[in-house]
């Protein structure tokens, strides 16, 4: 069913309200309902998984896949089929291999900016001779951050250690090499290219159209903004614009225009939206610049406590608390109060949860202080 946007007071176009964004959202993010995709095509649906810990990614897919399980996605990574990388927002990413050799690409030159941040500490440095000097190092065996510095340093004595590695990983496409990353498994940060890794050079820089027209699919309806802050770009207004024909576009209750797909899939706002656990630095909740669609006014911030982000929960679709594993129990700590209909869906999905990610192992599911 696709929901109707009313008619905004101004002649800009139709308004999908909070709750229709909601919807369509949460489709796209296959949070509706848990899709038959395979893992390797629901990470390629969303453009990727947030990975800055090792287990997200397999909790983003257990909210989203019927019948995921979490060695599904470790075979993927052993296989080099899927890999962990800085990409969208200088933050590590599981992406399909296909996916790490353009959107890496794609995002270079935000990579390229970040360097900024690290002049003083690469006075004298020649950059290009760095990557070429590092892109040696690391195909000639995986290398940690700090194995990558102290190499480096041998030819820049006098440049700050950490401003050289950073420097290393913003000009190359770096990924970590397995056992990191594998469910079950432990192993430390290890660095090799995305070329020599994968056995296959990386595609030219693309135009962003076509990964504009994948964003909507997996986050839209989404404005310029929402898009800039998913990828870390600027200057994203043009592929927009170019693809205007192609696109249909509404507004949000603030009148800011947003775009979207003209077949996607934009659910009614009253359709049910099941509880989910989402981990943490979950895409859902950081890929827009608005986040309304999903964190209520009053709940702004409150999944995150400075750089620690918390395990959160949605019921009815929304940001309704967060949740953790202590010990034996699933903690289970709401930011108000559930109704009894919404507390016994929540500890359904819990336990569903907790028997795809832990199988075998026996939880207890309760409920913490309701947090204020």
């Amino acid at each position: 069913m696709t929901t109707k946007a009313t008619q905004a007071a101004t002649p800009g176009g139709p308004v999908l309200d909070i709750r229709a964004l909601n919807r369509a959202t949460l489709d796209r993010q296959l949070l509706l309902r848990r899709s038959p995709l395979s893992a390797r095509a629901a990470v390629e649906h969303l453009l990727g998984l947030q990975a800055q810990n090792v287990k997200p990614p397999y909790y983003a897919l257990a909210a989203r896949l019927d019948g995921f399980t979490p060695e599904e996605l470790s075979g993927l990574m052993a296989e080099r089929e899927v890999v962990r990388i800085v990409t969208m927002r200088s933050t590590i990413h599981t992406h399909t291999a296909a996916d790490c050799l353009t959107l890496r690409p794609l995002v270079q030159a935000a990579r390229d900016r970040e360097l900024g941040n690290f002049r003083k500490g690469l006075g004298g440095v020649d950059l290009d001779r760095l990557a070429v000097l590092a892109r040696e190092l690391v195909d000639a065996e995986p290398r940690t951050m700090k194995e990558l510095r102290e190499a480096l340093l041998v030819e820049w004595p006098d440049a700050d250690p950490q401003a050289l590695a950073i420097a290393a990983r913003c000009k190359l496409p770096l990924v970590q090499v397995t056992p990191r990353g594998l469910w079950g498994r432990s192993g430390q940060v290890a660095l090799t290219t995305a070329e020599h890794w994968l056995g296959r050079p990386a595609e030219p820089v693309p135009t962003p159209d076509q990964t504009v027209l994948r964003y909507l699919g997996a986050f839209g309806p989404a404005s310029v903004k929402d898009m800039q802050m998913w990828a870390g770009l600027t200057r994203l207004r043009e592929a927009f614009e170019r693809l205007r024909p192609r696109l249909v576009s509404f507004y949000d209750p603030n009148g800011v225009e947003l775009f979207d797909l003209p077949d996607a899939s934009r659910p009614a706002a009253d359709t049910p939206a099941p509880p989910r656990f989402l981990p943490e630095f979950d895409n859902l909740l950081l890929s827009h610049a608005d986040r309304a669609r999903v964190v209520p006014p009053e709940y702004r911030g409150r999944a995150w406590q400075g750089n620690l982000a918390h395990r959160t929960l949605l019921v009815d679709g929304f940001l309704a608390g967060v949740w953790k594993i202590d010990g034996q129990d699933l903690v289970i700590e709401p930011f108000g109060t559930l109704t009894k209909a919404q507390r016994g869906e929540v500890v359904a999905e819990g336990a569903l949860m907790l028997d795809t990610m832990h199988k075998g192992t026996s939880y207890d599911i309760r409920f913490g202080t309701v947090v204020p």
